[in-house]
């Protein structure tokens, strides 16, 4: 990533959650048909592009299927393998590093789904919203992508802009649930 950082302000810690958030990694948003992302998953070493709404990881690499034609990609510092953009450069395809313009979380806590509850309208529950899971919603007024990672763990994206914003409210969110 770039010299962009993100600021430890933007952390939040209540009784029963934490958002702590994430430093380094690159991020991409790739548009295409979807024989295009099915050969640059191939390309990361799948055997097939993630199903919609889910995630699928491919080394230090994870691809999440947001849309019939998007893929979100988070990597390590070193961005995408080459293989990858070897491919991407012989097909139609938008691929955008969008690295500056993210910024994410790891949100965990016996309080997150009281505290996510109040801040989307989704179903955060693991029945409803399964380990794997991403998609796309509203946190208060920020559009965001929200990935459950695991049984009491979420990461969580917003644009850069909306960190403040968002922030401050996981923050009264978590204290609400707190009580």
């Amino acid at each position: 990533m770039s010299d962009v950082s993100v600021s430890n302000s933007l952390a939040v810690s209540r009784a029963g959650f934490t958002a702590t958030p994430l430093k380094g990694g690159r991020r991409f948003a790739l548009q295409g048909r979807k024989d295009t992302l099915e050969g640059a998953a191939k390309a990361f070493g799948l055997s097939e592009a993630p199903a919609m709404l889910k995630s699928t990881a491919a080394g230090d690499c994870t691809l999440l299927r947001l849309a019939p034609q998007e893929l979100f990609i988070i990597t390590g510092d070193a961005g995408l393998p080459e293989a990858v953009t070897t491919y991407l450069g012989t097909v139609p395809n938008s691929l955008v590093e969008v690295s500056e313009r993210q910024i994410g979380w790891t949100l965990e806590g016996e309080k997150l789904r009281d505290t996510l509850a109040a801040l989307s309208p989704l179903d955060m529950r693991e029945r409803s919203f399964p380990v794997g899971m991403v998609t796309r919603t509203l946190f208060g007024k920020a559009d965001g992508m929200v990935w459950r990672t695991g049984t009491d763990m979420f990461h969580l994206e917003v644009w850069r802009s909306f960190g403040p914003y968002l922030s401050s409210m996981m923050d009264a969110a978590a204290l609400d649930a707190a009580w």
